[in-house]
């Protein structure tokens, strides 16, 4: 039988006043009748505004009772803003004023709660958990009462919230594909910039200055300098260098602006994309007032404090695709998809890629869709308001950005699915097909490579392949796979090495500057690695038999002699740029490596299928060529393909996408013929680095961040039982109601404040009686009450419905009803469970906590944190072994 605790043994937290006035609270009468359910009141947002925007959720559906929530412990994180680092504040930001002002909402507080469900009471805090059972609860209640109007307008309501899901993925669809449009022209154009100007109309890039080839249009800065003071070379080379360190320079101090400080109550390793942003000291107190968004008083603040230092993270850098992921199971991260990461990610994009470091857009680009479809989201209250609908619309919007980087609807849609997706029902998938599909048309009409076509580049075979190449093609494969898996296992030493220098964790900045000098240092005298990796990547791919395409790179022999000198310059170009793609993934600034990795494999690539050419050549009358033609210049192994397929294998080898890049590849080149050799490499390069490092790039980035994430993919195995992850019973975390259902505020208070130093802001307190589990209070609910109560420190609160409670103990201090907020049915195991059940219950219902019983009584409590916390250290044993 559960402990009884006394009230008198825990003391009541310091008296702190309020200084907002608060609603008289509801009062239970004589009979104890469940006090009347009121309509919200009118009033701007505040404190119960959602997840998922720049600063917080505004999930939960508004109540009347709309008071400061002013007893709080807990460290809020807070973010850097021009005048410093601030505290995330629950004020609307002009952005968030102007879609409301463009919303269906005439009011965004005029939704009565007592029509949508039992209760009003849930927001998301930072580092915390969607529940996504009371969202679904709220969407049935709020379906329910659009259906219950049988009238003409109600069948048109009904169908128009029908509809809403289609209007937001279109729009989605079609502003992903406008923001994708200004990012490649702006960046072709800018990168052009570091070589000369277009003499006749200086916004135009080279290509667009000359379409015919080189022309006096196009002026380098060597000719606008004469060549002096060092000549043409060292001139332009100067150029380069400094065009180079102030584009990755402006990148950085963009991306630095998001710095996000995350108190140590939520501490957890921050190896995100950044790679290693390391701990600082939080802002004193003192510099900030408390109206900017500290909800809890200093001093009670400064009591809890934790020693450990917070963590730092920078929501505009690196590509954002793991959060993306994180986000869409469930997760709460502030500030990864408001309109301030939207601008700085896109403006620091043009940026850091036109500067020519080693790093992509395209990941990115899935970041920006998925912020653009979460800001899309606040036009309608029905995603607005409920975080489980709103990650439909943000599934979309991810497989939208990839539409947009390859030039791929049906990659999108797989790469929705394979990827980032949690929850992926039909529905979304059609809608999600949708949205791709705008997108991929939008893209299309813009036309931004002035090519008419949507893919990034396109190549076409003329020739098909002989089937002694299938051993190359595995070759390939598995030098693919086994280069991802080095890539995960250097940039993880990298990060835990020289990321680990005090400057260079002090200041992001000199890394940035570091990597950018090394970059054209080593990148310049290259002739492959000056260029774009996306132009870099076509000519690797391009076929050497396509006579529109000029070999200006020299990569297509016109005899057996001149394939070594071939071999010797990509050689050193793979070199090259996988040195610089290891030292650049994880700098502050945005950044993907989708292109990247395929860049290093295609120049991998080349080298085999040049190295297969000389072979054939060099011993053309082998019977194993078969049906080879041997012409005079070349013969029918194309070394462009060897170089598409490594470059599909390496990002394989690192992200462990496998439909998604085979269809990738079948659509940038239009050729069935060649489906086979990409799926065959891509399951090879799967196999190999799975063996070598089992975690994908994102999921190493999301260990090593602690994020709460729960593979569902993935499920290890398990031989335990649910006893072996249920920590004892401590009698301050449950609410003994034995001897009375009336408990007082103060105690339900400083219970509260336990869970959040453990940093369970999504936790919650179970209800006994008798040792009997009679309910559970989460504990967003319980603090959203408590905040809510005029007096508490000579409040009661009514924890269960009984007949009749002692007519002197009621009429002494009135109780407040919190049977509300009370969940009288929670999620519950015997303590004997198998660890699969757990698993399936935590992966297929989104629970944030399951409630234990032994022998029928209540035995305990295990948070979806400790199970993932649980499955990682299973894993990581496995790997030992």
């Amino acid at each position: 039988m559960a402990e009884t605790p006394s009230y008198d043994s825990i003391p009541p937290p310091p008296s702190q006043e309020s200084h907002l006035s608060a609603p008289p609270s509801p009062t239970i009468q004589r009979h104890h009748a469940r006090r009347t359910r009121r309509n919200s009141a009118s009033e701007p947002p505040d404190e119960n505004t959602s997840l998922l925007r720049s600063s917080r959720s505004r999930v939960r559906i508004h109540s009347p009772l709309d008071t400061p929530r002013g007893h709080l412990s807990r460290n809020q994180s807070f973010a850097s803003t021009p005048h410093g680092a601030r505290y995330h504040n629950r004020h609307e930001s002009w952005g968030q004023r102007l879609i409301q002002a463009l919303s269906d909402r005439q009011d965004p507080m005029s939704e009565s709660k007592a029509s949508l469900s039992a209760d009003d009471r849930i927001w998301y805090d930072q580092f915390t958990s969607t529940d996504w059972v009371h969202d679904s609860i709220a969407d049935a209640y709020r379906v329910k009462q659009l259906r219950s109007r049988k009238d003409f307008w109600g069948r048109v309501i009904v169908l128009f919230d029908g509809a809403q899901g289609w209007i937001l993925s279109g729009l989605v669809g079609v502003l992903v594909a406008l923001l994708a449009y200004c990012v490649d022209v702006a960046e072709t154009t800018i990168f052009d910039y570091k070589d000369g100007y277009c003499a006749k109309a200086w916004y135009l890039r080279e290509k667009r200055c000359c379409p015919h080839g080189p022309c006096t249009d196009w002026r380098s800065w060597s000719e606008v300098l004469g060549g002096h003071p060092f000549g043409d070379v060292w001139t332009e080379f100067g150029i380069y260098i400094i065009a180079v360190l102030i584009l990755s320079v402006l990148a950085c101090l963009l991306t630095l602006t998001t710095k996000t400080v995350v108190p140590s109550a939520y501490r957890m390793s921050t190896l995100d994309e950044n790679l290693a942003a390391d701990y600082s000291q939080a802002p004193d107190d003192n510099d900030h007032d408390d109206s900017e968004g500290s909800v809890s008083p200093r001093g009670t603040r400064r009591q809890y404090a934790d020693p450990s230092p917070p963590m730092v993270y920078y929501s505009a850098a690196g590509s954002g695709v793991a959060e993306v992921r994180v986000i869409l199971s469930g997760f709460v991260l502030h500030g990864f998809l408001g309109v301030k990461t939207l601008i700085i990610k896109s403006v620091g994009l043009i940026l850091s890629v036109a500067s020519g470091l080693s790093l992509g857009k395209e990941g990115p680009y899935v970041h920006i869709a998925t912020c653009i479809g979460n800001i899309c989201c606040r036009i309608f209250a029905k995603y607005d308001r409920n975080d489980g609908k709103r990650r439909e619309v943000l599934s979309a919007a991810a497989a939208a950005g990839v539409v947009v980087a390859f030039g791929a609807p049906l990659g999108g849609v797989l790469f929705g699915l394979e990827e980032v997706a949690y929850y992926f029902p039909a529905k979304t998938l059609f809608r999600t097909f949708f949205c791709c599909i705008v997108a991929a048309l939008s893209l299309k009409f813009l036309n931004p490579y002035g090519t008419h076509k949507i893919v990034m580049f396109e190549v076409r075979y003329k020739i098909d392949w002989e089937w002694f190449e299938l051993v190359g093609f595995i070759l390939v494969g598995v030098l693919g796979g086994a280069f991802g898996a080095l890539f995960i296992k250097a940039s993880r030493r990298w990060a835990l090495s020289f990321r680990k220098i005090p400057a260079i964790k002090k200041y992001p900045l000199l890394e940035v500057v570091l990597v950018a000098l090394v970059t054209g240092l080593m990148g310049y005298w290259n002739t492959l690695t000056k260029l774009p990796v996306a132009k870099l990547l076509l000519n690797l791919a391009a076929p050497c038999e396509d006579d529109s395409r000029d070999d200006a790179l020299g990569l297509c022999p016109s005899n057996i002699d001149e394939i070594p000198g071939i071999l010797r310059m990509l050689l050193a170009a793979f070199v090259i740029k996988g040195f610089l793609t290891t030292i650049t993934f994880g700098i502050k600034v945005p950044a993907g490596i989708y292109v990247p990795s395929m860049v290093v494999g295609g120049l991998m690539g080349r080298l085999v299928g040049h190295l297969v050419q000389w072979i054939v050549l060099r011993f053309p009358h082998w019977g194993i060529w078969g049906t080879c033609p041997l012409l005079q210049k070349s013969t029918c192994v194309q070394p462009g393909v060897y170089g598409l397929i490594a470059a599909g294998s390496t990002m394989c080898g690192v992200t462990r996408l496998s439909v998604t890049l085979a269809v990738i590849l079948f659509e940038l080149t239009g050729s069935l013929d060649y489906v086979l050799p990409f799926s065959l490499a891509i399951l090879v390069s799967k196999w190999t680095a799975d063996a070598l490092e089992p975690l994908s790039i994102y999921d190493l980035l999301t260990n090593m961040n602690a994020y709460p994430y729960l593979d569902n993919k993935h499920k290890p195995i398990f031989t335990s039982e649910l006893a072996d992850i249920v920590p004892r019973v401590r009698h301050e975390r449950v609410i003994d109601i034995t001897n009375s259902p009336l408990v007082p505020a103060t105690k339900l208070r400083s219970q509260l404040e336990l869970l959040h130093r453990a940093g369970e802001l999504d936790g919650g307190l179970p209800i006994v009686r008798d040792g009997i589990l009679v309910g559970l209070i989460p504990a967003p609910d319980l603090e959203y009450a408590l905040d809510n109560l005029e007096d508490e420190s000579k409040s009661l609160c009514l924890m269960a419905h009984v007949p009749n409670i002692d007519e002197e103990e009621s009429l002494e201090r009135d109780p407040t009803d919190f049977t509300p907020y009370i969940d009288p049915a929670p999620v519950a195991l015997d303590i004997k469970s198998p660890m699969d059940l757990v698993y399936e219950c935590f992966a297929k219902l989104g629970l944030r906590y399951i409630c234990v019983l032994k022998d029928g009584r209540y035995a305990g409590m295990t948070h979806k944190k400790r199970f993932v916390k649980y499955m990682r250290e299973l894993e990581e044993k496995e790997h030992e072994l």
